[in-house]
């Protein structure tokens, strides 16, 4: 979200507390949003969800790293309704039976950030593109993250991630992509959904990244809604996808720090 970019430059001590706060911050994340997913409802609004999120992060010890953006952002959680893709403002939109609805939250604990998404459908009803779509995309992401280790370039992850989207026939999104993170919310290096592999940069051990594919049911077009100035949409309507993860590079492969208990 923010376009602000900082190549990490650390020293064992700040890569320690990094680590550390990071860990603690990705499990608060983690079974926030696992705890969110059994929460939504049919008949939920954006907005009532985005007030038990803000709720919630600040009750289980982090804060809304949303609140720190450099450019306003009119909630706690990203909230992506069907043609939505990313960055959805939330608003007082009645969740239906059957909604595919994406959320994208961050946090910050003790100066660092974790940043993870999922996508979901509303209810028990929903379309069987929608529902293989989600299974799809998730199974992308965790095709990257499977080849994360120190030395591996960034685009063997792209690439991991671009083959099975590709392979399931989906819009590959290439606008909006991964990236480093930490004391930003977004910095060095980015991480594309799509890539070469042997190119790019080298992950090292220390080294935390966002992995996150984002897919369509139609063509990867899309636009910024100019109502709210942040949702992205389909520019064909169709529905949008979006999953993602925060990962520690450690010195025996990777951890993923935003997993729930």
């Amino acid at each position: 979200m923010n376009k602000k970019f900082i190549h990490p430059v650390e020293n064992s001590q700040e890569l320690e507390k990094k680590i550390a706060a990071m860990r603690k911050g990705g499990k608060i994340l983690g079974n926030l949003l696992r705890d969110l997913k059994a929460y939504v409802q049919p008949g939920m609004t954006g907005r009532e969800i985005d007030a038990w999120v803000r709720a919630e992060i600040v009750k289980r010890g982090a804060k809304v790293a949303y609140d720190y953006l450099e450019e306003s952002f009119p909630g706690a959680i990203c909230i992506s309704v069907n043609d939505e893709l990313v960055h959805g403002a939330p608003t007082d939109e009645v969740l239906e039976e059957g909604d595919k609805v994406s959320f994208d939250l961050d946090v910050l604990y003790d100066g660092y950030y974790t940043d993870s998404a999922f996508t979901m459908i509303v209810g028990k009803k929903g379309s069987p593109a929608v529902k293989q779509m989600i299974v799809t995309t998730e199974r992308a992401m965790w095709a990257g993250i499977d080849v994360v280790k120190a030395g591996t370039k960034i685009g063997d992850i792209g690439y991991a991630v671009e083959k099975v989207l590709r392979q399931g026939k989906l819009g590959v999104i290439e606008n909006y992509i991964g990236h480093g993170i930490g004391k930003e919310m977004h910095m060095k290096p980015d991480v594309p959904n799509y890539g070469v592999r042997g190119h790019g940069y080298i992950l090292k051990v220390g080294d935390t990244i966002c992995i996150e594919p984002m897919s369509s049911l139609g063509k990867p077009a899309n636009y910024v809604d100019r109502e709210s100035n942040w949702t992205v949409k389909m520019k064909d309507g169709s529905i949008g996808c979006h999953c993602e993860h925060t990962i520690l590079v450690t010195e025996d492969g990777c951890e993923v720090l935003t997993l729930a208990d």
